[in-house]
């Protein structure tokens, strides 16, 4: 019973996700990912098998940006990641635990501040 409480209690101290993510601040990183082909991979793979049909086709090849709202606890740490729809559920969950991964002690918080939402975004290309 005491933890279905604190439960209830941690949902409802949480601030709500605005619609428009515009106005979320950048996600701060204390050091910016590095990004690689390996992290590519199961979405270039997920766009050729044609389970993703939201990449864009430009001269260089193809792009798909994918934003997520990261809620971030006053301790630094990503309490909820939200993707944003793009139509391609395995993609927006694979980005999701993707940044998940990389804000694990990686994220500029002021102890003391409350927990506050931000937004990154993560943008794949590869070539046909």
């Amino acid at each position: 019973m005491i933890a279905a409480l604190a439960l209830l209690f941690q949902a409802t101290s949480a601030p709500g996700l605005p619609a428009d993510w515009s106005t979320l601040p950048a996600v701060r990183w204390r050091t910016p990912p590095q990004y690689n082909a390996e992290m590519a991979r199961f979405v270039v793979e997920e766009a050729r098998a044609g389970r993703c049909n939201a990449a864009q086709r430009d001269e260089a090849g193809y792009r798909l940006q994918v934003n997520v709202a990261v809620l971030v606890a006053a301790d630094g740490d990503p309490k909820t990641i939200v993707p944003r729809a793009i139509g391609c559920p395995t993609i927006e969950q694979y980005v999701s635990g993707l940044v998940s991964r990389l804000a694990r002690d990686n994220l500029d918080a002021t102890p003391g501040d409350p927990d506050s939402w931000y937004r990154a975004s993560i943008t794949f290309s590869w070539t046909p």
